[in-house]
């Protein structure tokens, strides 16, 4: 997964910080979508963030405490992380971040997230995942 963001980084002219769409990189918005449904198919948890969001960090924290590996895409690194953020909101419905995706289907936000925690529904939603990816053991797992 990181080889695919990679080479999105690595097609745009240079990585800069902040949130303006790319020109150079010149991706449609149905090629966005693909590369956002393959990073929600191919990883349990996956956090689209910013790394200066409070609220992202409180979702990453979460999964950190829980000791659950997750894929967290930021996008204020990417020249393209607007278009990104434009897809997921017509994904999900919102456009803030994080957008949290565990097993395929969007939770919601960290205060989503957290309330799950909560009521002893986020864990069970990630062990689903293993288990389902035990059965396909060419599928990667976020559980250590």
């Amino acid at each position: 997964m990181v080889a695919l963001w990679g080479a999105l980084r690595a097609a745009g002219s240079r990585l800069r910080m902040g949130n303006s769409p790319s020109t150079s990189m010149g991706l449609s918005n149905a090629a966005t979508e693909n590369k956002i449904q393959e990073t929600i198919s191919d990883n349990c948890v996956v956090i689209f963030s910013k790394t200066t969001c409070g609220y992202c960090k409180m979702a990453k924290k979460l999964f950190q405490d829980m000791n659950v590996n997750y894929t967290a895409i930021e996008l204020d690194m990417y020249e393209n992380g607007s278009q990104f953020q434009d897809i997921l909101h017509q994904m999900t419905g919102g456009r803030t971040v994080p957008r949290v995706f565990i097993n395929g289907a969007f939770i919601g936000g960290a205060t989503d997230t957290q309330r799950l925690h909560q009521e002893g529904k986020l864990l069970p939603l990630v062990h689903q995942c293993q288990m389902r990816r035990a059965k396909h053991s060419d599928l990667p797992c976020s559980l250590p």
